[in-house]
């Protein structure tokens, strides 16, 4: 039987998501019109594909055997619609970059004006999450991870365009570190970070390795909250130093700690396809660009010193 490649992407979506409402949103449909597909789709093969429960969906054995297949046919539309941009070779359309919401907010966002400037017929949409996104599938275009690229993804044909490495500190309002003792340490410090949710990621673990029984005294799922919390003089919160030269003035100072070796890398992420198409490889060498100057800018800033 035939299956057309629009159910086939459903599937995949649907997979992916784990829900048939992410799915349908994803795809830019309504969910009822991706329940009604995904329905007639299970009809025609005479099977089910998915489990429904209140927590989402599951894959069903079968649904799992054709998982595989359908992600190769999703690569392969995925190179098909790359060739055919790459065709026009003025950049123009929409560029989508993934970055976490601090290098988005930072880097990115900085970067806007400029890059409209030298672009003015590409469209820069940003997807600002800690969450994976898919490159060879097409969930973004380009992405700014901390993580280097490892031997699958240089199979799947993903490319490092730019890596900076740069330090981290410790940074609050220059009021609220007026009321930390003299001589202060890492204990001493009323800490901004991620709730228990999210406790894996930096800087967590860092502080818990420091602080015996470690809780913040602020906590969001939200970098953006927790930065602001840091603006209104709640604690402190661990800042990269990278920062655009572009960006606007931050009321945030480092503090004076030594956060000895931390250190962190900053990726800009493609795929071989999505370069060979123009707008991409423009604003992938400006964000390039801007990784650089960046980059030079958090040399030049000052260390903070005790431990």
């Amino acid at each position: 039987m035939h299956i057309p490649w629009s159910e086939v992407e459903l599937v995949v979506a649907i997979a992916d998501r784990g829900s048939l409402s992410k799915a349908a949103a994803a795809l830019g449909v309504t969910q009822p019109t991706a329940s009604r597909r995904l329905a007639a789709l299970e009809a025609a093969l005479g099977e089910p594909l998915f489990g429904r429960g209140v927590a989402g969906t599951t894959l069903t054995a079968f649904g799992e055997r054709l998982l595989e297949p359908a992600r190769r046919m999703a690569a392969c539309a995925s190179e098909v619609t790359r060739a055919a941009a790459a065709a026009d070779a003025r950049p123009r359309g929409v560029v989508r970059v993934t970055a976490p919401p601090g290098v988005a907010a930072e880097l990115v966002a900085p970067l806007a004006p400029h890059l409209r400037a030298q672009l003015p017929e590409v469209e820069l949409e940003v997807v600002a999450t800690i969450d994976y996104l898919d490159l060879t599938r097409q969930d973004a275009d380009l992405a700014l991870r901390v993580q280097p690229l490892s031997r699958p993804d240089a199979r799947r044909a993903l490319v490092a365009v730019a890596t900076i490495e740069h330090g981290v500190a410790a940074y609050a309002t220059p009021a609220y570190a007026r009321t930390l003792p003299r001589g202060y340490g890492f204990a001493d410090v009323a800490w901004i970070a991620w709730p228990r949710s999210h406790a894996h990621l930096a800087p967590n673990p860092q502080l818990a390795a420091r602080i015996p029984g470690f809780r913040p005294a602020f906590a969001s799922d939200d970098f953006l909250v927790q930065l602001r919390a840091a603006e209104a003089g709640v604690g402190a919160i661990f800042l990269g130093t990278l920062r655009s030269p572009r960006a606007p003035a931050t009321a945030l100072a480092p503090l004076d700690l030594d956060t000895g070796a931390l250190r962190s890398t900053l990726h800009l992420i493609s795929t071989r396809a999505a370069l060979a198409i123009p707008r991409v490889r423009a604003v992938a060498d400006l964000l390039a660009a801007e990784l650089t100057a960046a980059g030079k800018a958090s040399r030049a800033t000052v260390r903070p010193r005790r431990r």
